[in-house]
């Protein structure tokens, strides 16, 4: 007798929902960033943004009486809270100051190869032609994006670095996050993390008291509001999603956030979109769609419920995005993501 579909359907579906979550806000960043990243500095930025992101994760965890992760979570979450939440955030901040948007968002997109190697090495995840075809696709989408939306600015030494350390710790944050998805939720590995990330950030916290008396309330809004949502519930729906599914195939659907950020643009702040960058968005979604497709499976009938076709497979992590690695579309230059 056949097993019934239903079940596994539903969780795809509750991850698919997850992840789609979390590139709706993951892209509505952007917009944010741009009002508190010219008023805060880098470390100022992150730790703000970190603590309260903590706060509000702190007192959901409170609220659902969820507990201390097991033992066996915290070198993840240890890991992965310094890498990413910490790390990453304050030196892609800094880097994208000393580079232009184009440079950053070809450099910091090296992200999702690097996990899927990553994953290949430590994780043991697969890398199917067609995972590695569609990366190769939705970086070069990528690619033009950035460059399209860039203004006039140039690179240096210092901001290249900053980007390619980012694009590291930001890999090996999701592969260390993995594994501690595997005995602890994925709200106490979000909370912990980010608790994590704030403590290091600590010591801009001079920094942050004096660009918070200087700061428009604007900008301290959406500071908040990076705390709040792109980093609180949209790092936990990230950890929902990655939990049921492969690193590897997260990190590629990573490349579905410049073109979410290129329509935003187009609705929220009537930019409109120019031919490279609409080629480019739509690069980014083929290549997504490639890397999260499977062939059909052979040999079953649909009678039976077991059959397996790629748009089933797209329904188990709609999309997953790596946060603030999409420049703004403005023609100043970017100060900061």
């Amino acid at each position: 007798m056949a097993e019934n579909p239903r079940p596994a359907r539903r969780a795809e579906l509750l991850a698919g929902g997850a992840a789609l979550v979390t590139v709706v806000l993951w892209a509505s960043a952007f917009v944010s960033i741009r009002s508190a990243g010219q008023a805060y500095s880098p470390g100022a930025l992150a730790l703000g943004r970190l603590g309260a992101g903590a706060v509000a994760l702190g007192l959901i965890w409170a609220v659902r009486r969820e507990g201390w992760p097991p033992r066996a979570a915290w070198r993840g979450i240890a890991v992965s809270g310094a890498l990413w939440f910490g790390f990453y955030m304050v030196a892609l901040n800094w880097g994208e100051q000393q580079v232009d948007a184009g440079t950053a968002a070809l450099v910091v997109n090296i992200g999702p190869i690097l996990i899927a190697l990553l994953g290949a090495r430590l994780l043991g995840d697969a890398m199917p032609p067609r995972l590695l075809a569609g990366m190769a696709v939705s970086f070069a989408g990528a690619v033009a994006v950035g460059l399209s939306m860039s203004g006039e600015g140039g690179a240096s030494v210092l901001g290249v670095v900053l980007c390619v350390l980012a694009a590291v710790a930001y890999a090996g944050g999701v592969v260390a996050q993995k594994p501690a998805l595997g005995s602890a939720s994925a709200l106490q590995v979000t909370t912990f993390g980010c608790l994590v990330g704030a403590v290091l950030c600590l010591p801009f916290a001079g920094q942050l008291v004096r660009d918070a008396a200087d700061a428009p309330l604007s900008a301290t809004l959406n500071m908040v509001y990076l705390g709040v949502f792109p980093t609180a519930l949209a790092f936990t729906t990230w950890a929902y999603a990655l939990s049921r599914t492969t690193a590897s195939r997260m990190g590629a659907t990573t490349y579905a956030v410049p073109a979410l950020v290129v329509l935003m643009s187009w609705l929220a702040l009537g930019e409109v979109p120019g031919p490279l960058t609409l080629a480019g968005g739509a690069l980014c979604l083929a290549g997504v769609a490639v890397s999260r497709s499977r062939p059909r499976a052979r040999g079953r009938g649909a009678a039976d419920g077991t059959a397996v076709t790629g748009a089933t497979e797209v329904a188990e992590v709609a999309v997953a995005v790596a946060p603030d690695t999409v420049p703004e579309p403005r023609p100043e230059r970017d100060r900061t993501s």
